[in-house]
């Protein structure tokens, strides 16, 4: 239970002894804590039900919750509000229990559930750019919330591994390399076990493919009958096929692991390719299929519609797929091999239309319910002139040389603030390397999902202000009290004691994590537990500024401060941990 559920529950008691729904005394933190800690609206809505002075009610409320001697304050304000302030003795010892608790006082969901994230989407053969970067970073940022409260997530890069790029990398291979056993109809021994195209063949055959079709129609037919017949599971062209995924898999991993982003799984059109033929006569039987111009559609619109909502194309007249074919042949495999809750979708918010269409048609076929089908769409991270991030040539800058990059600024910034003095060189890079990840995750995920945001490289790696170095250096700091308390001899860290306003606000800053949490999840929002994590960190250093620690002559002061100091650095680790971000030992 989170410190807002528990007040709510005692003030929702006050309203239920005079014979009021207790949900009207949902607690929230005060809009105005310069006045208080905490408000209840409820007075003002529970008095218009009953044709009763709303301020009249919440005093008698307020009357009642004084009576209950947890609150050092209760008062009825303006038409009808009621603020509150905890007494100093029940924040102490909520502090205690989060100081003990191993998830420091995280909330966790009582009804957890089995959920398949997906995000990443990353296509064979070409490398990842900038454009990848926030479903990268979001995904996983939610794939751990959810995992740390609770539910069981299996995470999923859904690849695009096989449609016609695929044909057109064969054909423009062979255009090259005739000699290639891949390539000989006949042969029916193996094939080369090692790869033949290396990560920088395939980035340069890509574009070139894709080009030499766009010009050429008879390249482009074919490019068509090669990916028709690499479906149909011509030996030599799914022995290349796997090289063409294997050699793109180790570049991505590659990349996404200096970024801390993991997946459970690898999967991608390719695995849900054989199932479309099954998922097709299902839904020509349920009568949801027609033709239309020598297509096969799903009608998805709906009475009532505020847009037009196109019809989910099942099969072209060709009779190729479309991504909304995979994608509803995705759903159906991941519903037999975890038979999941919850299917989430981190993808650009661009993309909603798309979504509309395959969780309408999932639904309307019987595939998985509509509304356990989550689009969690996103921004775009753009330049200063407020459009799409690119290089200063116009191209799309590619993933490895953004991480390259703010590495490169972490370790300038660093190095000018003398933060990395004295180090070894393998302890540089490795500062260097977290700082400028937390910058680049930080940057992107303290901003709202659903908002763009501008792409500033100085501003996201200095160490003032709402930034990721700051959230690093303000865990080192705490370690560094730690550790300088240990070496004094301070002695153990023992019960809190709340005896200072820069204790009291760090208190109330300890005690709002479990509903930052919560807000993340429910939301899928987690610039909420940004927020929370520069919240403390700015209270935490208040609070050092204005109390001695390990030096504090009173010893039970000094035992409780040490407390205080312990429970900060446990829960900026784990809110740091959550949204993917590590902190050097120093700097």
């Amino acid at each position: 239970m989170t410190l807002t559920d528990e007040l709510s529950a005692i003030v929702g008691a006050a309203f239920a002894d005079e014979g009021l729904d207790p949900a009207f005394g949902l607690v929230k933190a005060s809009d105005r804590p310069d006045l208080a800690q905490f408000q209840c609206n409820g007075a003002l809505a529970a008095a218009k039900g009953r044709s009763e002075n709303p301020r009249a009610l919440a005093s008698k409320i307020s009357d009642r919750l004084k009576a209950t001697g947890r609150f050092a304050k209760v008062e009825t304000a303006g038409p009808g509000f009621i603020n509150l302030d905890l007494a100093d003795a029940v924040l102490a010892a909520r502090l205690d229990a989060l100081a003990a608790d191993e998830r420091a006082g995280g909330w966790r969901r009582p009804n957890p559930e089995k959920i398949v994230i997906d995000y990443g989407g990353p296509n064979v053969a070409k490398p990842l750019h900038v454009g990848h970067l926030r479903a990268a970073i979001i995904g996983e940022a939610l794939k751990r919330l959810m995992r740390f409260v609770g539910d069981e997530v299996i995470s999923d890069i859904h690849l695009g591994d096989w449609g016609l790029p695929m044909g057109q990398l064969i054909t423009e291979l062979k255009r090259e390399r005739p000699d290639l056993p891949f390539f000989d109809p006949d042969r029916t021994g193996s094939y080369p076990q090692h790869p033949v195209v290396s990560l920088e063949d395939l980035e340069r055959l890509y574009p070139k493919a894709a080009a030499a079709c766009k010009a050429d129609p008879a390249k482009a037919e074919e490019a068509r009958l090669a990916t028709a017949e690499l479906q149909e599971g011509r030996p030599g062209y799914l022995a290349l096929w796997r090289q063409f995924v294997a050699v793109s898999r180790a570049a991505i991993e590659r990349e996404y692991a200096d970024l801390g982003v993991s997946f459970d799984w690898w999967k991608g059109e390719a695995d849900a390719d054989p199932l479309v033929p099954e998922m097709a006569r299902a839904m020509r039987a349920n009568g949801i299929v027609r033709e239309s111009d020598g297509a096969e559609i799903v009608d998805v619109a709906r009475d009532g519609d505020k847009k037009e909502i196109p019809p989910l194309i099942l099969f072209k007249s060709d009779g190729s797929v479309l991504y909304g074919t995979t994608d509803l042949a995705t759903i159906l495999d991941r519903k037999r091999l975890v038979d999941p809750d919850r299917i989430l979708y981190v993808v650009d918010q661009r993309q909603s239309l798309h979504f509309e269409q395959v969780f309408r048609a999932a639904g309307k076929a019987g595939i998985f319910e509509e509304n356990r089908l989550e689009h969690l769409g996103f921004g775009t991270m753009n330049g200063k002139d407020g459009k799409p991030f690119k290089t200063r040539e116009g191209g799309v800058l590619k993933l490895r040389d953004l991480i390259d990059m703010v590495e490169r600024r972490a370790r300038e910034r660093l190095a000018e603030s003398g933060f990395i003095e004295g180090f070894s060189e393998a302890e540089a890079e490795d500062v260097a390397h977290k700082v400028g990840v937390a910058a680049l995750k930080f940057a992107d995920l303290s901003n709202p999902r659903t908002s763009d945001y501008v792409f500033d490289l100085d501003r996201f790696m200095a160490f003032e202000g709402k930034t990721g170095p700051y959230l690093l250096y303000a865990v080192v700091r705490v370690r560094s009290v730690e550790a300088k308390a240990k070496d004094a001899g301070a002695g153990e860290a023992g019960p809190i004691i709340i005896a200072t306003p820069e204790e009291r606000d760090l208190a109330l800053s300890l005690l709002a994590f479990g509903d930052a949490v919560r807000a993340s999840y429910e939301k899928r929002m987690p610039h909420h537990l940004c927020d929370h994590a520069f919240r403390l960190a700015q209270s935490f250093s208040k609070f050092y500024a204005a109390c001695r620690i390990a030096d504090e002559g009173e010893a039970r002061i000094r035992a409780s401060r040490l407390t205080l100091a312990a429970a900060v650095a446990a829960q900026l680790d784990q809110a740091l941990s959550i949204l993917g971000l590590s902190a050097p030992q120093r700097m």
